[in-house]
């Protein structure tokens, strides 16, 4: 059997599982009748915003520092980690790194806001504010890495982080086994790739659709590409969904061209009402990388008439002030 070169199967998941027990939560895959009534389907939704830390970057980050101390021993990182990220996954680092006894320092862009950098300092990791991207702010954490012997938590591109995201589908799928679609957010692919290994290896007819914004997304335009390029990160309502695959990917660019089946993008305006919708019918407030699921049904009517659906609610990380801006788009 041909092993993949991204390094994450259903056996890398199932270890990640067993690593996260305890630290990450098992979260609920709820029927939503508004939905499904709306779209003439069975619409499940995956509360990945009622993790600890707010998101699903906790599975990944708690998967990789815990199988780094069982690897390397406790001692391997008495320097502490570090890592660069939108904020969900700053805030995941944090978290794990507390909860293990690590030190942390998190590096973020000019472009987080301020909410998600309070939440990553209430946890007590050090935030480093650093240029005006992500791509900038892993310059401060290579100089961590290099001149400090800190130790990297990538925020998706590596099988161990992959791994422990794709403990979402493993999960969605004992919950409901005969699921014929999710729908997941697509940024630097830890998320969909994860989930998208562990679905299509337990149910190989799922179907894996990526959504990823209108303008700044770095896998779309890597894909069209066919190789890893650089694109300007802007500012959206989906920031989470911001940022750089990288050059040098070395993960889940082939994970993610392996594992999903389609791929659309979302406008600001169709998050932004996805936003409010979730709020109004769920009762949910959440940031709007949570919502391009469900703006991608809307925006580009999707057919999932008579299918089972997951919509992957990645994180509750939005401020008022985010959110009237976009009650205001909405024209709500």
């Amino acid at each position: 059997m041909v092993q993949p070169t991204h390094g994450v199967t259903l056996a890398s998941i199932y270890e990640a599982r067993a690593r996260i027990q305890g630290q990450a939560a098992r979260t609920p895959l709820v029927r939503s009748l508004a939905l499904s009534e709306r779209f003439d389907a069975e619409i499940y939704l995956k509360l990945e915003n009622q993790q600890p830390s707010g998101a699903f970057k906790l599975r990944g980050a708690t998967n990789m520092i815990a199988a780094l101390m069982e690897r390397q021993g406790a001692e391997s990182l008495q320097r502490g980690v570090t890592t660069a990220s939108t904020g969900n996954h700053g805030r995941a680092v944090a978290f794990a790194a507390a909860r293990l006894g690590v030190p942390a320092i998190v590096c973020l862009s000019e472009l987080v806001p301020a909410n998600k950098v309070r939440a990553i300092e209430a946890l007590g990791a050090e935030v480093r504010r650093v240029g005006r991207s992500q791509d900038e702010a892993f310059g401060e954490v290579a100089r961590l890495v290099d001149e400090q012997g800190m130790t990297l938590i990538p925020p998706f591109d590596h099988p161990l982080i992959a791994s422990g995201q794709g403990t979402i589908g493993v999960e969605m799928l004992e919950d409901q086994p005969s699921l014929d679609r999710v729908i997941v957010g697509l940024s630097g692919g830890g998320l969909l790739g994860g989930i998208g290994a562990a679905v299509k290896a337990i149910r190989p007819a799922l179907q894996v659709t990526g959504v990823s914004l209108s303008r700044g997304a770095a896998m779309w335009e890597s894909l069209q590409a066919g190789q890893p390029v650089d694109v300007e990160e802007v500012e959206s309502l989906g920031d989470s969904l911001g940022g750089g695959i990288g050059l040098d990917n070395a993960c889940t660019y082939a994970l993610v061209r392996e594992v999903m089946d389609d791929h659309v993008q979302v406008s600001e305006p169709a998050i932004a009402r996805a936003m409010i919708e979730l709020l109004e019918h769920e009762k949910m407030l959440v940031e709007g990388a949570a919502a391009v699921g469900l703006a991608a049904l809307d925006e580009h009517g999707l057919d999932i008439r008579g299918q089972k659906v997951a919509l992957i609610i990645s994180g509750n990380g939005v401020d008022l002030a985010t959110f009237d801006r976009a009650r205001s788009l909405a024209g709500r």
